[in-house]
């Protein structure tokens, strides 16, 4: 649209006054005042600041904000820079966003709609997590959309299953006691030993170079999504690297080559491991660190000991998810109107249990008197009832059990889709759909036992109703998957069982209750490609269920 001209007062009381006898009824726009305001923030800071605001040679200025206020910095405040006619540093780069919006609407602060950092804070979901989520979610492009659920698997499976996992793999296995691990000790690799010649760390070490080198690119375009993106590609291809050397086996078999995986994958670690200031990696060219880190095995001195290692994020549940919609659900007027009614029901209950005695007869819904004590007692059994009819979400209420595919094809109308009929120990197979095509071959499939879920509701899948699931286990970025397979003499039909608890399964899951999706968080396999529930293995008559070769994966 060209140049337009601006007003730069408005006819307000508040405000900052125009200096000027004929205009003494005025304020200033906030908009013409408020950069002005960048400049005095750092006069306020230091004597030095013309260093930074007067110094268009030697510093460039770099701005962040939102896509309504574009006009104010790229016009209005250089305009006000030039229009004096000084040596102002002005801006080189500017990084705007498009507006973030909230669940089903808009952000908004006179509303109240939408989660601020007062109830950030009030979550007690670290900030590192809220960091991140908004930097991965940054509208660069386009409107972008903040959702509770969005927020959990982004926690979930990118912080605590990829990043999370990686580190505290590495560093709880350094940490480990001798015979063990490295009693928390960078071990030292023999001169015979160089990750140069080995191919799996010099292939990791490449991969890491060169996402070094996108990191670098995106950041210095101000592409923060990116960069972002890049960086956690990182961990990913350090879990990949941890699996492909099996560090665990390597351990006992040849301790020299396990010390150099084991000091590379540490190289790309850093809070947890107890570096000065002065060794921190700032990816400064001029210093060399671009160079260090294309070598992952020469940043960290053997012989330096790590701190303790501990998980970096916790799992955040569906309970918690539903929670938090629900708390900031609506405006700020209608949650403390939702407040108060609850508070009323707080204090009614107290009441209610403050009662020092009470009558020795009640009345019942006909009017006539029964004992206090009766109707105490039907209240309690009115109150075992809902227990009972909610039982708490335990493994034991999940069916599983040992299945026999009999004959597995390809989905007629679905090319990453088998069907499989199995034998289960009923009267009739179970047709079953599963998304294994890209990962197990279709003779693979063909006459072999695995582990069935059977009492997950039916659900119609292109066309074909499954009617169980069959267990399988992926590594952290799920480009492998494994079968769940009990042990060859397993009887079929016979249920998986979890040592140390007992209790009969549900005859269908409700899914409205979510009891298979807070369970299978904590199935994974161990580093003995054991399978298990929390450390517990899911056990047959004839033994442990186990997978091929995915150690520390997560089975669904």
């Amino acid at each position: 649209m060209g140049l337009k001209k601006r007003c730069i007062t408005r006819d307000l009381k508040w405000g900052v006054p125009v200096p000027h006898e004929k205009y003494s009824d005025k304020v200033f726009y906030v908009w013409f005042d408020a950069p002005i305001g960048y400049i005095s923030i750092t006069a306020s800071y230091t004597r030095d600041w013309e260093k930074w605001w007067k110094n268009p040679e030697n510093v460039e200025l770099f701005q962040f904000m939102g896509k309504d206020n574009v006009p104010f910095h790229t016009v209005m405040f250089p305009s006000t820079l030039l229009g004096t006619g000084q040596n102002w540093t002005l801006m080189k780069t500017i990084s705007v966003t498009e507006y973030l919006n909230y669940e089903a609407g808009k952000f908004s602060k006179s509303k109240g709609i939408g989660v601020f950092g007062n109830d950030a804070k009030d979550t007690n979901i670290p900030v590192e997590v809220w960091r991140y989520y908004l930097l991965t979610n940054r509208p660069e492009v386009s409107d972008t959309l903040f959702t509770w659920s969005d927020l959990q698997a982004k926690l979930n499976t990118e912080l605590l299953n990829n990043l999370g996992n990686y580190v505290n793999r590495v560093l709880s296995f350094i940490a480990k006691p001798e015979g063990q691990g490295y009693n928390s000790i960078i071990p030292t690799v023999p001169d015979d030993v160089s990750g140069d010649s080995h191919d799996p760390t010099n292939k990791f070490a490449n991969k890491v170079a060169a996402y070094l080198e996108q990191y670098i690119e995106a950041m210095e375009k101000v592409k923060l999504k990116q960069g972002l993106k890049i960086a956690m590609s990182i961990s990913g291809e350090g879990n990949a690297y941890l699996q492909d050397t099996e560090f665990w086996r390597l351990y006992k078999q040849n301790q020299s080559l396990c010390s150099l995986v084991m000091k590379t994958a540490a190289g790309i670690v850093f809070k947890q491991l107890n570096l000065s200031v002065e060794t921190h990696l700032s990816l400064s060219d001029d210093k060399g660190d671009l160079d260090r880190a294309r070598r992952p095995w020469d940043l960290l001195s053997a012989g330096h000991k790590i701190g303790t290692p501990k998980p970096l994020f916790r799992e955040l549940k569906d309970e918690e998810v539903e929670f938090f919609r629900k708390k900031f659900e609506g405006s700020q007027a209608d949650r403390i109107i939702r407040a108060e009614a609850e508070a009323a029901e707080n204090v009614a209950e107290q009441l209610k249990k403050t009662k020092v005695s009470g009558p020795l007869f009640a009345a019942d819904g006909n009017g006539k008197k029964k004992s206090a004590a009766k109707s105490s007692a039907e209240s309690s059994n009115k109150t075992k009832n809902k227990t009972a009819a909610e039982p708490d979400i335990t493994i034991t209420r999940l069916d599983i059990r040992v299945g026999l595919i009999k004959k597995a094809e390809k989905h007629p109308d679905a090319d990453s889709l088998y069907v499989e009929q199995i034998d289960v120990g009923e009267e009739q197979t179970r047709t079953v759909v599963s998304g294994l095509v890209k990962y197990i071959p279709l003779d693979e499939m063909q006459n072999r036992k695995v582990c069935v879920l059977c009492n997950l509701k039916p659900a119609t899948m292109r066309g074909i109703k499954s009617q169980a699931m069959v267990l399988a286990a992926s590594n952290l970025d799920h480009t492998k998957v494994e079968l769940v397979e009990p042990p060859s003499s397993a009887s079929v039909g016979e249920r998986i069982t979890f040592p140390g608890h007992e209790g009969d399964p549900d005859e269908l899951l409700n899914p409205k209750k979510k009891v298979w999706e807070t369970l299978q968080v904590d199935l994974q396999t161990n580093e003995k490609l054991e399978a298990c529930f929390k450390n517990i293995p899911l056990t047959t008559s004839a033994g442990i269920c186990t997978v091929s070769s995915i150690s520390n994966g997560s089975i669904r």
